[in-house]
């Protein structure tokens, strides 16, 4: 494992990692159409060859290795240990799916792969260029990298309504911040995805916007309970202390009532880039 991600690494096999797992039907509610998306853009076919970066909890690899079916062979690679627990479980009984708990960014990966494929998983690297640099010397000649990746803060409410309803309540002001860092929204800018991109030798590279609606809880109460298990809104908790979660737990709840539909469930704006390039 690359020690210039330790961080990250650390905070995935730690409480943040553990939550996920346990959360993975709520987050897949959040999560679920924008990976679509990059499915539909990476067009698997059957017997291809599939590594999932940052597989998580594996919905996706198991939605993958369907796809190209026996005949194919997908791995999934992620740093955290407790999601990648639950991705076995989830992908028994199918024999060409694998997982390795890795970093993706230097570790040995299968070569002439035809795909690589992510759901929010590569926004984490040190290094981007250097990261996709090496991924790509996995891939076969003409191979594909498809990725969805988040766009900025200010156009995916799902994130940001709670946050700042947290905030508010806390009295504290956002902390600046370096968009750039390794988190969630590092890939924001659509043009520094394709310098990367460039710079670690892909070409035909293609980055498209996709806007939907995502179903954050049943209920503004389980939603705001979702929200500060992970995400931002947990990172809070745990900087500021637990002490202050029944404040916050309330002020997020209040905030997301008005963006409850009919049935009650709390649905907001998220926005991404589904992200294409070739192995030239």
């Amino acid at each position: 494992m690359s020690a210039d991600n330790a961080e990250q690494i650390a905070e995935w096999n730690g409480v943040q990692g553990e939550r996920w797992a346990a959360l993975r039907q709520e987050t897949n509610r959040i999560v679920l159409p924008f990976g679509e998306a990059a499915l539909a853009a990476a067009a698997p076919r059957a017997g291809e060859r599939v590594i999932d970066v940052g597989c998580g909890c594996g919905d996706t690899s198991v939605d993958l290795a369907h796809r190209v079916g026996a005949q194919g062979a997908v791995l999934g690679v992620d740093v955290s240990a407790p999601m990648l627990e639950v991705a076995r479980d989830l992908g028994a009984g199918l024999p060409h799916l694998a997982f390795r708990e890795c970093d993706a960014s230097d570790a040995a990966l299968p070569l002439d792969t035809d795909l690589l494929y992510s759901r929010f998983g590569v926004m984490f690297f040190a290094d981007p260029p250097a990261a996709f640099a090496h991924m790509r010397s996995a891939l076969r000649p003409g191979g594909r990298c498809v990725f969805a990746c988040w766009r900025a803060p200010r156009d995916n409410l799902w994130a940001m309504v709670p946050i700042s309803a947290a905030r508010a309540a806390l009295g504290i002001a956002p902390p600046p911040t370096d968009p750039n860092a390794p988190g969630p929204f590092a890939f924001a800018d659509d043009g520094r995805v394709r310098g990367i991109l460039e710079a670690a030798g892909f070409d035909a590279i293609n980055v498209e916007r996709f806007d939907t609606t995502v179903v954050l809880g049943v209920t503004p109460r389980a939603a705001a309970d979702a929200m500060t298990r992970i995400g931002p809104v947990a990172r809070l908790v745990r900087e500021v202390g637990v002490e202050h979660l029944p404040t916050v737990a309330a002020a997020v709840e209040n905030a997301l009532v008005p963006y409850a539909a009919g049935d009650g469930a709390v649905r907001l704006q998220g926005s991404a880039w589904i992200v294409a390039a070739a192995n030239p």
